[in-house]
């Protein structure tokens, strides 16, 4: 009789199926069960290497718990669920889940985690690259899938993060596109004869986004200390299911086929046909007669740095008092039809403004006033950021009236002019060389008729 191996010892031996057999003791499991984990190989070098693995994985703290991993499609549907869904804002949780259904699902759902390979991510962002997705598109993907699997190593399901391994697509940063000074006031000259005027003056002279002006409520607008108070914004969130069956609530929306070509359903979608639902399909909450948390919702900025008050100019106080006095007369003719939310800006019925009607607004203001295409982002806070820099304010300043919490995030939002360059390297081209001297107004040639030479003598006394 074989003595009695101590505890934690592991044991290798050959089983009656010719295979060698290494059981390795890891602790004890939830229930107080021993944890004995099982490795086996066809000879016992190979087992015995498996076995020392596994024990340096234990000795170090790094091993995976017991049991059968998840799927990628399981684990990531946990933690959207039951860990991201504590920390992330509403709308990049939206995010989050939408990249998740449409990229991840399809290209890893079925690997298991532990046995996901950097491979499998390459293979994945090779196709979406192929697909027509933008590298800032694929980068997206792996951030999100990097930090799930960066959660499941920190919680011992898998003993690594193959996203680490893994290099994804290189992304260019888009170049900003400012307005100049005169283009601001083209477009500001075009804004002036809608009633939406403020709102617009606010975005290309404060720098505030899209969100934050939308969001703005009178009883955080201090006149007398000509302060801004950006405590909100306003935001387009994704309807939840208020039922017991979601997948049954959206029956009559599901579409599991893609869509016939040429379709004539979503002719007019400027993103194309989506996609077809995935089998147990849970959206569609808009249709929900219990959908909740959705449609324009006002919410806090992602950062406390972003709620910093920030000085009204006061040539705009009085363009400010106008706007509040026709928002007056504009409640007294809605009468009861008005909806009174605190906003700044609003509809005639006083619902907050629209994103999409606002950013349409917007390119109709471009064409209006003369002024090629671009993004809100850059008639706006890159704008202001960039005349800011123009006026001489220091990078500190703009970085606070800006609210950025570091200061080579503002830089990235001013873009140099080349006016200003050329100055430069003209005051750079006086310190070296002395100007050129003045020409004379004499010439050495004689004028040919009577009055040149009599001209050219006058001038000489």
């Amino acid at each position: 009789m074989s003595p009695r191996k101590p505890n934690m010892e592991s044991s290798i031996y050959l089983g009656s199926d010719g295979w060698w057999h290494g059981r390795v003791t890891m602790g004890v499991k939830n229930d107080g069960s021993p944890d004995r984990r099982h490795r086996r190989a066809k000879t016992e070098p190979e087992v015995k290497r498996k076995v020392k693995e596994l024990e340096r994985l234990r000795d170090e703290g790094r091993a995976p718990k017991a049991g059968r991993k998840p799927t990628v499609e399981q684990w990531m549907t946990t933690y959207l669920t039951t860990i991201a869904s504590l920390k992330l804002k509403p709308r990049s949780l939206d995010d989050y889940w939408s990249k998740t259904r449409n990229d991840i699902i399809p290209g890893v759902g079925q690997h298991r985690l532990d046995k996901l390979q950097p491979e499998h991510l390459e293979r994945m962002y090779a196709d979406m690259l192929e697909e027509g997705h933008a590298p800032s598109h694929v980068l997206k993907v792996h951030r999100i899938l990097s930090r799930a699997l960066k959660i499941a190593h920190r919680r011992r399901i898998i003993s690594e993060n193959v996203a680490t391994l893994v290099d994804p697509p290189s992304v260019d940063e888009t170049e900003a596109n400012p307005f100049t000074r005169a283009e601001a006031k083209a477009f500001l000259l075009a804004a002036a004869k809608r009633p939406t005027f403020m709102r617009w003056l606010v975005g290309v002279g404060m720098g505030f986004r899209q969100g934050e002006c939308l969001g703005l409520r009178w009883s955080y607008v201090d006149l007398d200390a000509e302060l801004f108070h950006p405590c909100w914004q306003l935001q387009r969130l994704t309807w939840r299911h208020g039922c017991d069956d979601p997948h049954a609530c959206g029956a009559r929306l599901h579409r599991f086929e893609p869509c016939p070509q040429p379709c004539t359903v979503h002719k007019d979608y400027k993103r194309g046909c989506p996609p077809p639902c995935p089998q147990g399909c849970t959206d569609h909450a808009r249709v929900c007669p219990e959908r909740k948390g959705g449609g324009l919702v006002f919410t806090r900025p992602k950062t406390k740095k972003s709620q910093q008050p920030v000085p009204i100019p006061p040539p705009f106080i009085p363009h400010l008092l106008a706007h509040r006095e026709a928002q007056q007369e504009a409640r007294g003719a809605a009468g009861e039809l008005w909806e009174d939310h605190d906003a700044v800006f609003t509809r005639p019925d006083g619902r907050p403004l629209d994103p999409r009607a606002d950013y349409e607004e917007f390119k109709e203001l471009l064409e209006e006033a003369g002024i090629s295409d671009r993004r809100l982002y850059d008639g706006s806070r890159h704008t202001a950021g960039t005349i800011l820099n123009e006026l001489g304010v220091d990078m500190p300043t703009i970085m606070e009236i800006l609210r950025h919490t570091q200061i080579s995030q503002t830089r990235r939002y001013v873009k140099g002019r080349s006016e200003l360059s050329k100055e430069a390297m003209r005051r750079m081209g006086d310190a070296f060389l002395p100007p050129p001297r003045a020409t004379s107004e004499t010439k050495t040639e004689t004028g040919r008729t009577r009055a040149e030479r009599s001209k050219r003598r006058r001038r000489i006394r």
